[in-house]
């Protein structure tokens, strides 16, 4: 072994600790959602079932209406995406490419934003949005994250990567500034649309206190309050309960694997541009 291999051995040694100290919690949480009725509550702790066995995931399906919590929670999910993908991209556009007045203080205006935390503004946004009617209603639950400031800055320090002689370029060649846009930003900007695209959907799919606050009914709740519902349905079954935040999962899991690479690329992309 090469001088560099053996001093990278604590450091892998290091990571596969952290790994396991990470997925060994959700491996237990699948071997008990696959055990049997009393299996957990044995006198002799158990790691794996007797016998695998799928029917607490069908309880999970049956006793609480969880796929339509499912289908709620992706539909949120997606249509905030697009509209963070939108308003976001569309607004680091402008700051990147536009002089106009004020540009820096509304600039730091949104950058502020990033710092207020969420549970601040949540009885503002609550009362507007009853004021408004649309209290248990999916609209409710899209709106208030139709745009984000954390985004607006990751775009905008990716458009600042970018030279503005393609913009004049471009207007040289009759290209007005949403042709510029479309035919040449949007392109050029994947990586950073990709990753802020995955970053909206993980978050907004784990989403827990503002659709509980706003939504009663179950046609509009989403599968994070399936959970807690699914809890008070099936009392201390908890192989049941496991078996649904197993399911809530792996959406996100699913996206966050096969994006990781764009989620990484994007974070770091114009990360040394002012």
């Amino acid at each position: 072994m090469t001088g560099n291999k053996i001093r990278a051995v604590p450091l892998y040694a290091l990571n596969a600790i952290a790994a396991f100290a990470i997925c060994a919690p959700i491996l237990y949480a699948l071997s008990v959602s696959m055990m049997g009725a009393g299996e957990i509550s044995d006198s002799v702790t158990r790691l794996f079932p007797a016998r695998i066995n799928f029917d607490n995931y069908l309880k999970a399906l049956t006793m609480v209406p969880f796929p339509a919590f499912l289908s709620n929670s992706f539909v949120v999910a997606s249509l905030v995406t697009i509209g963070q993908l939108a308003t976001c991209s569309l607004a680091a556009y402008a700051f990147s490419f536009f002089d106009f007045p004020a540009k820096r203080i509304l600039f730091f205006a949104v950058i502020a934003t990033v710092m207020v935390p969420g549970e601040a503004i949540l009885v503002s946004n609550y009362l507007a949005v009853s004021r408004l009617g649309l209290l248990d209603t999916k609209i409710a639950l899209i709106v208030p994250f139709l745009s984000s400031g954390l985004g607006i800055f990751m775009i905008r320090q990716f458009y600042l990567t970018i030279p503005k002689e393609l913009k004049e370029a471009a207007t040289i060649d009759g290209c007005g500034p949403f042709g510029f846009f479309h035919h040449v930003i949007v392109p050029v900007s994947s990586p950073i649309l990709a990753s802020l695209g995955i970053y909206t959907f993980i978050m907004t799919w784990n989403q827990y206190t503002w659709p509980l606050l706003v939504t009663n009914t179950p046609e509009n709740r989403t599968a994070q309050i399936g959970i807690s519902m699914l809890l008070f349905a099936e009392g201390n079954t908890y192989e049941v309960v496991l078996a649904g935040a197993l399911m809530i999962i792996v959406p996100s899991l699913i996206v966050f694997v096969v994006g990781q690479r764009r989620l990484v690329d994007g974070m770091v992309s114009g990360a040394v541009k002012g």
